[in-house]
């Protein structure tokens, strides 16, 4: 099995592995099919469209897209194209889901119903694979999409989503997870502080298993040692973080979108936490992390994500 060690290998990985099956919710628009064209046409997935089939089809003819490795299951508003998008996964004609034009709470309606979903226990969080230049390895930043303000458990249910992906793809056992702060000291008037504090102690008693979390970090000290070594700190996880845990979602926000607008570095992001990899990219997002996006999604998928647990 190809041993992968960055974005660049999730790519490859999943072109050179069998085509994986993509659900992919009324893609209607040029931003949704421009990257599943170039996923198909480059052998990581075949797709089955659900939703109008018109519209869906008249947007194929535009970009030039063949029928060939794409289905077209009708459905009557974007509700209904969310639900059998689900249900291929669910009943496992397809291994991912994809968000096309509909709304991101449809598809999320439709991956938490309580009957035909594809829920599995867990908190749905979003995970962003990136790597840089100045690092030796790919690091998780989460969660920058799904849950707005994480209270202490659910910033220990998105540590674990983080760590099962890690597992996953990269075959990592164990992650080091920085629980991200403004500072690096505990201040009881900041509660990004006392929940890193928490989750650190948690971590230490065994209870987030897969992880060795510390906190509270910045940024500089969590990812780079000699910063850490510049502020006295001692700490299994300054300078090697696998997992940037952020206090809440501006805060991830803004990281992810400095990350790929601004440093324009290689990343992949999938939402975690359902039974299958679910692919939900911004229409502002660039091509180059859309298609990684889905690479990501077929990779986990092709490695067992949602059959295995940890």
């Amino acid at each position: 099995m190809m041993e992968i060690k960055s974005v660049d290998d999730i790519l490859k990985f999943a072109s050179d592995c069998p085509s994986a099956r993509m659900a992919v919710a009324a893609p209607e628009d040029d931003a949704s099919l421009e990257a599943v064209k170039t996923a198909v046409e480059r052998g990581i997935v075949t797709a089955v469209f659900t939703g109008c089939r018109h519209k869906i089809e008249a947007a194929m003819k535009r970009l030039g897209m063949t029928f060939e490795n794409i289905d077209i299951v009708d459905a009557d508003g974007y509700e209904d194209a969310s639900s059998k998008a689900v249900s291929l996964v669910k009943n496992g004609d397809a291994q991912l889901l994809m968000k096309g034009t509909v709304h991101t709470d449809q598809i999320l309606r439709a991956v938490l119903d309580k009957n035909n979903g594809l829920r599995t226990g867990a908190l749905l969080s979003h995970a962003l694979i990136f790597n840089h230049e100045k690092l030796s390895k790919p690091v998780v930043l989460t969660d920058a999409a799904m849950n707005i303000a994480p209270d202490l458990s659910q910033k220990v249910g998105i540590l674990k989503n983080a760590a099962h992906l890690m597992k996953v793809v990269f075959g990592k056992e164990t992650c080091k997870a920085a629980i991200l702060a403004a500072l690096e000291t505990v201040n009881p008037k900041m509660q990004a502080t006392l929940d890193a504090a928490y989750i650190s102690k948690m971590s230490q008693r065994g209870q987030i298993p897969g992880v060795i979390a510390d906190g509270p970090l910045a940024l500089d000290n969590a990812l780079f040692a000699e910063a850490a070594r510049t502020k006295g700190i001692d700490s299994p996880v300054a300078g090697d973080a696998d997992i940037l845990l952020v206090p809440f979602i501006e805060c991830g926000n803004v990281l992810y979108k400095s990350l790929t607008l601004l440093a324009g570095i290689n990343a992949a992001g999938v939402i975690c936490g359902a039974a299958a990899p679910v692919v939900l990219t911004s229409r502002a997002d660039d091509m180059r992390l859309k298609l990684n996006s889905i690479a990501l999604g077929a990779a986990a998928a092709d490695r067992g994500y949602g059959k295995i647990r940890s």
